[in-house]
């Protein structure tokens, strides 16, 4: 298995939007939880646009991809995992027990 790079995008923009109102579920999530979720669907949410404008030319520069120049040894090993599988399995072990 040979290491390769690992990208990111970098965001370098503003929180402007309104995030869309989450869909009924019998969870409850505390108002924390619930920003930390408003936050984080903002950010994405310009990241997107931003990315769009500036493949359509019309922005430059506020989206940009990482490269790490020399990846952590650490997560070598690293598989990456579907949370939403990982949490189903985890909530259906919790309902045997």
């Amino acid at each position: 298995m040979t290491s390769s790079p690992v990208s990111r995008v970098v965001y370098n923009g503003k929180r402007n939007s309104s995030p869309r109102s989450p869909s009924n579920s019998s969870e409850i999530f505390t108002p924390a939880h619930e920003e930390n979720v408003r936050f984080i669907y903002e950010a994405w949410q310009c990241v997107e646009r931003d990315l769009r404008n500036q493949m359509s030319g019309s922005e430059r520069g506020l989206v940009e991809e990482y490269v790490e120049k020399v990846p952590n040894p650490s997560l070598k090993t690293f598989k990456p995992f579907d949370l939403s599988d990982l949490k189903r399995r985890n909530t259906q072990d919790a309902k045997k027990s």
